[in-house]
């Protein structure tokens, strides 16, 4: 039997106290009023969780455009966590601990998964490098990249990590493939309620060339005209949600992500991929970097290379890696990006930062 939203498990914890749902709304009311700036957030999203209300209110991110705030009905956020549960052998009393901003849908579906499958969550000040109690044990935890990146050092006591916000680049997947937890990439968004799909980053049974997201079970995916991906998770709605997410579906239930479509740049009659662009160059720039364009009379849109630098002289053999359409035609240094609470970068509003600058 499914549980519903407005039940608690008997065996959840937080910050290692048993709590009901009297004994929650106690809790909110008083981070709320004598929290510090994270714990106001868990309050606030408690408050609301608990509240007669069948639904609760989310805002995108923004990092491919502006932020929204999306209904999301509660018992689609409680299938969504049993649906991770089921997919990672969650079970009632396992450890887990939450170091993301409940204010995002990331940090509220930990809040959720713990109170619905049992679990016992910690909550830590979210941070780029994270404070983990290194005496305890951890069976789950959601990072960002960068959180993951900051905190390699501090992961040992952790079964189980999943990552995202942003694309794992090739500097993280090579340091973490001697930890001892297994770590997996995660896809979603706010729209399907955290993710849906799953892609294991280390410790494989066998060597494989390029893992592959896996949809959650229960979840059915394809591709439109634009090569996007469509998604259709019965548990949460009758309606499919159509991304601008470019991928290539390689079996009925994995795919591998290219690019996003408003990303895509067509130079010259050749469409471009960014991130694929961005994956061959990771690593030889040891500065965060990212692949947009720019307008242009001849080409109609113009390569170019963005690095987070007050002056980054790039030795342009690093290029050698690329095709000669892929070769950026400018190089543009930009002292700090603009990023989401998520420490996403923000592509179109770093870009225009720049511009806003130019004589």
């Amino acid at each position: 039997m499914v549980p519903t939203y407005d039940k608690i498990h008997v065996r959840f914890k937080f910050n290692d106290i048993s709590f009901d749902r009297d004994a929650l709304k106690e809790l909110a009311y008083s981070y709320i009023k004598e929290g510090e700036p994270f714990e106001k957030e868990i309050g606030d999203f408690l408050s609301d969780w608990l509240d007669n209300k069948d639904y609760i209110f989310s805002k995108t991110s923004g990092s491919t455009g502006k932020p929204k705030i999306l209904k999301i009905k509660k018992q689609s956020m409680v299938n969504s966590g049993i649906a991770t549960g089921d997919f990672f052998d969650l079970e009632p009393k396992n450890s887990a601990l939450l170091c993301l901003p409940a204010q995002a849908i990331s940090g509220k579906m930990m809040l959720v998964r713990a109170m619905i499958l049992g679990l016992e969550l910690d909550a830590v000040k979210p941070k780029k490098s994270i404070d983990i109690n290194l005496a305890k044990q951890y069976d789950f935890i959601a990072l960002t990249p960068m959180q993951l990146y900051n905190s390699l050092d501090r992961v040992k006591n952790i079964k189980t990590i999943i990552v995202g916000g942003a694309p794992v680049n090739s500097s993280l997947l090579k340091a973490i493939q001697t930890l001892k937890a297994d770590v997996y990439e995660t896809y979603g968004m706010t729209e399907t309620v955290s993710h849906i799909a799953i892609k294991k980053l280390n410790n494989f049974d066998s060597q494989i060339n390029k893992p592959l997201f896996h949809v959650l079970p229960n979840i059915s995916i394809s591709t439109d005209d634009r090569s996007c991906l469509v998604i259709k998770v019965p548990y949460l709605s009758d309606e499919v949600v159509i991304t601008n997410d470019v991928v290539k579906v390689h079996e009925e239930n994995t795919f591998e992500w290219l690019g996003r479509y408003d990303n895509v740049i067509n130079s010259g009659g050749v469409k471009l991929h960014p991130e694929v662009i961005e994956s061959k160059l990771q690593d030889f720039i040891s500065e965060r970097f990212f692949v947009t364009s720019v307008p242009d009379a001849i080409l109609g849109e113009k390569l170019i290379l963005v690095i987070e630098s007050i002056d980054n002289q790039i030795d342009e053999t690093v290029f050698n890696v690329l095709n000669k359409h892929e070769k950026p035609r400018e190089i543009v240094n930009i002292s700090k990006f603009s990023e989401s609470n998520s420490g996403k970068v923000l592509r179109k509003r770093s870009l225009q930062s720049m511009l806003n600058k130019l004589p």
